[in-house]
């Protein structure tokens, strides 16, 4: 657990916000989950060769990249693309729910997100 407060202790920014988009995506998928295979096995796919060439775009340097850096590579365009599918004809504007309780609660739990992280953060300083 110490790492993990280690971790949210020492976040950055823009860190903060690629965890916002999970949550939000998260809050998304709970609402238009579907289970036909066709969506997430495309999604997979794409995830797979669009994370191939994010990785070949970044690895002209001779840094080792981390875990998790990698792993983030392929997981945002799995997020994109069975996102784009989940929403699709449910009146989306961009990733904006045409409903105010779905937006509501994606907020909400981002805040609460952020919120906990600034706790976090003050609580190491002291």
């Amino acid at each position: 657990m110490n790492g993990l407060l280690k971790y949210f202790g020492e976040i950055k920014l823009a860190k903060s916000i690629l965890w916002c988009y999970l949550i939000w995506y998260i809050v998304i998928v709970i609402f238009y989950f579907d289970p036909a295979p066709k969506i997430w096995i495309n999604s997979v796919g794409i995830s797979a060769i669009i994370g191939t060439g994010l990785m070949l775009s970044v690895s002209s340097s001779n840094i080792r990249r981390e875990y998790w850096q990698i792993f983030r590579l392929y997981l945002m365009p799995f997020c994109v693309s069975s996102f784009a599918a989940l929403i699709k004809d449910q009146g989306f504007i961009v990733f904006i729910s045409p409903k105010l309780i779905e937006n509501t609660i994606a907020l909400s739990a981002c805040v609460i997100f952020l919120a906990a992280i600034a706790l976090i953060k003050f609580l190491i300083k002291k």
